[in-house]
């Protein structure tokens, strides 16, 4: 079934691409392995297709099937200024490993300039707005120069991504997504990275299952929600960039 969507999706125009023909990829390819729904994404949208990182498990797991796969594809990473510097780290180390092109985007903002305009630590007063103006706008005018983006989002990880397809329609973005990982387990994803040796942010280790910005990112106890951490404190569970707008779906 996999190879005959592939064949029929192959035929539809970029611009023709609708919210029910994604979710009937999406249906048509449940039960694939990861490896298949990257090659059909690349079969379909190469090379207008990126895959983005924050450089969790998820993402590390991703590069290396990218890397195998397509190694030219485009990696793309949100540089907000206060990612810890552990991960910065660990972006090097994968450049160097796997021979990735991570493409930096940052929202042309210095948080000297945000503090002028929004006042000292936005983050903590109003972090649904430091992270639309240091992640969400920038992620958007970046993805709006491509067709398709894959991401590492699992549906176990909150109940908001329950019912995540392996292809699916972005709303916010008026495009295609791939989440070729939406059926896999935490464990999955970590066997695979220790299987194959592969380099993770040592601040796993530590008590951070879920990484951010160090601003907003604290290390939780043993069996808390894993992203628990982020945000503490507050009622907030994502950035945003999952997320559609009120207005995005009309």
């Amino acid at each position: 079934m996999f190879l005959q969507q592939t064949k029929q999706t192959q035929e539809v125009e970029l611009a023709d691409w609708t919210p029910e023909l994604a979710k009937s990829a999406g249906r048509d390819l449940e039960g694939a392995s990861p490896e298949d729904v990257l090659r059909w994404g690349f079969e379909n949208f190469a090379p207008s297709i990126v895959l983005a990182t924050g450089f969790g498990p998820e993402g590390v797991v991703l590069m290396h099937l990218v890397s195998q796969i397509r190694p030219e594809t485009t990696v793309f990473y949100l540089d907000t200024d206060l990612l810890f510097s552990q991960t910065y780290e660990l972006r090097d180390k994968l450049a160097n490993q796997l021979g990735i092109h991570f493409e930096r985007i940052h929202s042309g903002i210095s948080l000297k300039e945000q503090e002028v305009r929004h006042g000292n630590t936005l983050w903590s007063r109003d972090p649904d707005t430091c992270c639309q103006i240091r992640k969400v706008i920038p992620q958007r005018q970046f993805l709006a120069r491509h067709h398709a983006w894959i991401t590492g989002i699992r549906r176990d990880q909150t109940a908001f991504r329950a019912n995540t397809g392996l292809v699916e329609w972005d709303y916010a973005n008026k495009m295609v997504k791939l989440n070729p990982l939406a059926a896999w387990t935490s464990e999955q994803v970590w066997n695979h990275i220790r299987e194959r040796d592969l380099p993770y942010n040592e601040l796993h280790d530590y008590g951070y299952p879920s990484i951010g910005c160090w601003t907003c990112t604290k290390a939780v106890a043993a069996g808390a929600d894993p992203r628990s951490g982020r945000w503490a404190g507050s009622e907030k569970t994502e950035c945003g960039i999952h997320l559609p707008s009120l207005n995005d779906k009309q």
